[in-house]
């Protein structure tokens, strides 16, 4: 097992369970933040559970390149999310971290993502 790919694996896993741990932690905020955004109603509760198991495998190595699919797939919706809004004019609070992320979106939110990706991207190797 290569180091970068699997340190790449463990910082998006890291990114993951923290944004999942504390959109559950937000309790009632994180599910109106994400209507303000849009988000389909019937994936407000799966989100975080989602983000937190994808995560946990990224951190643990638990079918690495399939989750590191999976991420990218999150982080690309999660990106075009953002984008999206962005595009409109649009600058809510950020959502992504529940609680701890209540600055509005900008060009940045959509950087981090991108590096995230990249990280996933890498990990699939």
């Amino acid at each position: 097992m290569s180091a970068i790919p699997t340190a790449a694996s463990i910082l998006v896993g890291l990114a993951l369970v923290v944004a999942g741990a504390a959109k559950l932690a937000a309790r009632d905020t994180w599910p109106a933040q994400a209507e303000s955004f849009g988000v389909p109603a019937w994936t407000v509760p799966i989100v975080p559970w989602c983000e937190l198991a994808v995560g946990a495998l990224l951190i643990v190595q638990i079918a690495r390149p399939t989750m590191a699919l999976v991420a990218i797939g999150l982080l690309a919706a999660f990106t075009v999310i953002l984008a999206a809004k962005l595009r409109k004019g649009e600058h809510p609070p950020c959502a992504c971290f529940g609680a701890w992320s209540s600055k509005p979106i900008s060009g940045g939110h959509i950087v981090r993502n991108l590096v995230l990706i990249a990280l996933a991207v890498v990990a699939t190797l």
